[in-house]
């Protein structure tokens, strides 16, 4: 069964429905996006439904977190058929803002975010979280939902997120969504779509050589360097030459970590073609160590 989704253009009026839906006892549930979406969103929405009687997405390619040269222009814009996607949800608000709507005109605050965001992708998109951080309390204000719904593959801006939630006393909950893959193991993203057949071959060595080395670890492999260099080399063997990091990092500060004591997250950011492919695996310390 298919319900059209109800479609908000005005974030002052999604705030005040939002609102009188939770004075009538319903948890709402938001999942804010850029478009363009796949079934990476479409899991968020779900994760939502499950918990949530109410379920906000929004969709807007916010021009603050891009940087010039970067891709703004090019993001894919698909309004229609990502409605068509919501349609199998129900309910569904989804707010489409204009950009004057959550920049209005002489708007210069900007939050400023935490110290969190300065590694890994803060190094090669130094305004990049700014923006997000911007815009997603932004967006918590427009639609004070009681949960907001974030993919992991993000993973650092997931951190940046409860890190400023946190400590702004936002009153919401942020919930952390497994990533979803393609079945070959490539991890879904919209800019999957600017890959050749070609590219797409190459990049699924992100994802394999993550793997690997998840493996390896969970097996008792310490060495971080190590680790850091095997994950290198796969992905310039597979034809991947501008590898913009591969941490192995602790999960809680993202800080890098020489020798493996604990649970870390395996993070890389490489390019393939023109296309900038960031992905992530968590893994448990061994339990026997």
């Amino acid at each position: 069964m298919t319900s059209q989704p109800r479609v908000f253009y005005d974030p002052a009026q999604l705030r005040a429905e939002i609102r009188q839906a939770q004075a009538d006892g319903k948890r709402v549930g938001l999942v804010p996006t850029m478009g363009a979406l796949h079934p990476g969103h479409l899991s968020l929405v779900a994760q939502s439904q499950k918990s949530c009687d109410l379920t906000v997405v929004t969709i807007f390619v916010n021009p603050s977190q891009f940087a010039p040269g970067e891709d703004f222009a090019k993001y894919p814009r698909t309004l229609d058929a990502d409605l068509q996607l919501l349609s199998e949800f129900d309910p569904v608000w989804v707010l489409v803002p204009e950009v004057d709507a959550m920049y209005p005109p002489g708007s210069t605050t900007v939050v400023k975010a935490p110290e969190i965001a300065l590694p890994l992708e803060g190094t090669f998109r130094p305004i990049h979280f700014d923006g997000v951080a911007t815009i997603v309390l932004k967006l918590f204000q427009v639609a004070p939902a009681d949960a907001a719904f974030f993919g992991q593959k993000d993973f650092q801006q997931v951190r940046v997120i409860e890190e400023m939630v946190r400590d702004l006393l936002v009153p919401i909950e942020i919930v952390r969504c497994p990533i979803i893959r393609e079945a070959d193991g490539l991890a879904m993203s919209s800019r999957n779509r600017y890959l050749s057949p070609e590219e797409r071959e190459i990049a699924l060595s992100i994802s394999r050589s993550l793997h690997e080395a998840a493996q390896q670890i969970a097996g008792g492999e310490a060495d971080a360097q190590l680790m850091r260099g095997k994950i290198e080399q796969a992905l310039h063997e597979a034809g991947i030459g501008e590898i913009d990091y591969v941490s192995i990092a602790c999960p809680r500060t993202l800080k890098s970590v020489e020798t493996i004591e604990g649970d870390v997250v395996i993070l890389v950011a490489a390019r393939v073609g023109t296309t900038r492919l960031i992905d992530n695996v968590l893994v448990p310390f061994p339990v026997s160590q």
